[in-house]
């Protein structure tokens, strides 16, 4: 099966949409079930699991943009995806 551009995927509704630039918020990484429509998780795990994976070094560290916003980089989550994926 030859591998596909996230980008040029046409969108779906179990499909998260990825920006190919810029950054991620928490509950778009792991998922978010209280919004309307529910956010699919891009990688499942808990915050909590999430938190210490990136104490850890298993997952990418966080930039804080501001002084109560933290984000990840698109480019690091998806260089996450690709390995564990």
């Amino acid at each position: 099966m030859k591998s596909q551009n996230l980008a040029a995927m046409p969108p779906q509704s179990n499909t998260p949409q990825i920006p190919q630039t810029g950054f991620l918020r928490l509950k778009q990484i792991i998922g978010d079930k209280k919004t309307t429509p529910p956010t699919p998780p891009l990688i499942p795990v808990s915050a909590s699991s999430w938190w210490a994976g990136v104490k850890s070094g298993k997952y990418p560290q966080a930039v804080k943009l501001g002084e109560r916003t933290t984000a990840w980089r698109v480019t690091d989550i998806m260089a996450l995806i690709a390995e564990i994926g």
